[in-house]
């Protein structure tokens, strides 16, 4: 976790330059694209700093902060009205699916210090996972291979690989069995 300076801005000049352009982009550009411009959502995104296999389908309603702190895997698809907010890094693997309202957060603050300090924390969503609808990924957790978290669930710790969790916080359902080709 990176702990920012308390008395200044967390962000310099050319991240909060960059952040209100790609506000104007995304509102725009990006947001009123059609419905299946998933390669035109992709360029937008790699233009702004995303790493992005070219079969990564975003959909319009996405809100992204920071694009340059997201890398997305081949076959994976993100739901509509899904928020990532990449304060930190947040690498999401191969053939994961995020549906649609899904929260990956990747910032907080350190409330152990009068100023709240932010600390842009990573998470990693292995392959193979689905983070259900609704559901919450909170700052620092990975997410491992093949899990499964519930609708509407909260994941403040990592969860285990090819398990199924539900609820909140995030509770372990049982196993999920691996996937047959």
């Amino acid at each position: 976790m990176v702990h920012e300076a308390s008395s200044n801005s967390p962000y310099r000049l050319r991240e909060k330059v960059s952040r209100v352009l790609w506000g104007f982009v995304q509102a725009t550009a990006f947001r009123m694209s059609f419905h299946s411009w998933y390669r035109w959502r992709r360029w937008l995104l790699v233009l702004f700093g995303a790493s992005l296999d070219a079969e990564v389908r975003v959909r319009r309603t996405v809100s992204i902060e920071c694009p340059w702190n997201l890398s997305i895997g081949r076959d994976t698809a993100v739901g509509d009205h899904t928020i990532l907010y990449c304060l930190g890094p947040v690498r999401i693997g191969k053939r994961v699916s995020i549906s649609q309202g899904a929260h990956i957060c990747a910032g907080t603050h350190d409330y152990r210090f009068r100023s709240m300090p932010l600390v842009r924390a990573s998470i990693t969503i292995e392959d193979d996972s689905w983070i259900c609808a609704d559901a919450f990924v909170g700052p620092g957790v990975l997410v491992q291979e093949g899990a499964i978290l519930g609708a509407r669930a909260v994941a403040m710790r990592s969860l285990e690989p090819w398990s199924i969790y539900a609820g909140n916080p995030a509770t372990f359902v049982k196993p999920r069995p691996r996937i047959v080709e």
